[in-house]
């Protein structure tokens, strides 16, 4: 039978065995990455992703260390937090409904510090045996992160996040290297000077890049409103090769914009609610895909996905949702029968 049309895949981060503890060895997380990857790989997703749980950190739950693994070993971030960054943040951040308290404090030139991507992406690789996607936090919802009292400018800040990141990436050897937005839905005048960023990185990714973005997963809430149609000029703008989106969560009305997309930027469909613990049918997911497909036409649809990532679900719930993902994709496609699938 030939390869199918559209592949599956999730976006990034997944449950940890419920063995992993509160500060795991590095033989914990090699085993832990393992059998995320195993899973993946036995429900029948074409790029895994190793799960994210090398970031695992029991201090913020919400974000699953997506932040603080990034700025903590940064250079010129401080992470030990005085009281006046507290009272910065709270007064010139709109990220209060995010995070309460900031990832650190810029008091220099920001550099790679002991940040080191490259090891992670390689252990993972070692692991799989299907093709990997390998995620990084983008450069700005990094930034937005962060109390700034040295560059005294978000946009350069941005911008200078992105430059290390782009050293990062750049010694990465994954198919795929996504990155993820998660704060700019929230904030779509803001796309501009984010679109030049995160293109510095994009530009650096030797491979294949890809971009996630959604409207926020902290603790299974979305934390964000808006539409897909404000950031179209962003979408539009990206040195991409696909994107992952968010659209289980959005009424079909709404995902028309996505017409509008640059026709050279393959298209990642959200199929699973991540807010729920019910886990879709592969009937529902065929029919998710047949409808974008109406609005986007089939040749454009590369992907099939969770919205976000899984990590806050059991790992029962997560197992189901994803195992969902190759019935709905083969049942689209003809490759099985519905009373099969």
């Amino acid at each position: 039978m030939a390869a199918p049309c559209i592949k599956t895949t999730v976006v990034g981060s997944y449950p940890v065995p419920e063995w992993f503890g509160h500060q795991p060895s590095e033989q914990m997380i090699v085993d832990a990455t393992r059998v995320i990857l195993h899973t993946q790989e036995q429900c029948g997703i074409d790029l895994v992703c190793d799960g994210e749980v090398y970031r695992y950190d029991l201090s913020h739950p919400d974000a699953n260390g997506m932040i603080e693994y990034f700025t903590r070993p940064m250079s010129g971030i401080r992470s030990d937090l005085l009281f006046d960054d507290f009272v910065k943040f709270e007064a010139d951040s709109d990220m209060l409904r995010w995070r309460r308290n900031p990832a650190g404090a810029v008091i220099g030139p920001v550099g790679n510090g002991t940040l080191n991507l490259q090891r992670p992406c390689q252990r993972a690789m070692e692991l799989s045996t299907v093709p990997l996607k390998f995620t990084v936090t983008g450069p700005h919802m990094i930034a937005k992160s962060l109390v700034d009292y040295h560059y005294k400018d978000l946009p350069q800040l941005c911008h200078a996040i992105a430059d290390l990141l782009a050293a990062q990436v750049a010694r990465l050897d994954a198919p795929v290297i996504q990155l993820d937005e998660a704060n700019l839905p929230g904030h779509p005048d803001e796309w501009e000077w984010a679109a030049s960023a995160i293109n510095r990185v994009l530009d650096a990714v030797k491979t294949t890049a890809a971009v996630h973005l959604c409207f926020g997963n902290y603790g299974g809430q979305r934390s964000q409103r808006g539409t897909w149609a404000r950031l179209m000029d962003y979408l539009n703008a990206l040195h991409v090769d696909h994107i992952i989106m968010e659209c289980k969560m959005h009424a079909p009305e709404t995902l028309v914009v996505f017409r509008d997309l640059r026709p050279d930027i393959g298209f990642g469909v959200g199929v699973c609610d991540v807010k729920t613990t019910v886990a879709e049918s592969p009937d529902e997911i065929a029919r998710d895909i047949e409808r974008m497909a109406g609005i986007l036409g089939p040749e454009r649809i590369r992907y099939i996905h969770p919205d976000c990532g899984l990590w806050n679900h059991r790992r029962y719930v997560a197992d189901r949702k994803i195992r969902a993902l190759k019935l709905g994709r083969d049942l689209y496609e003809g490759r099985v029968s519905p009373k099969a699938a």
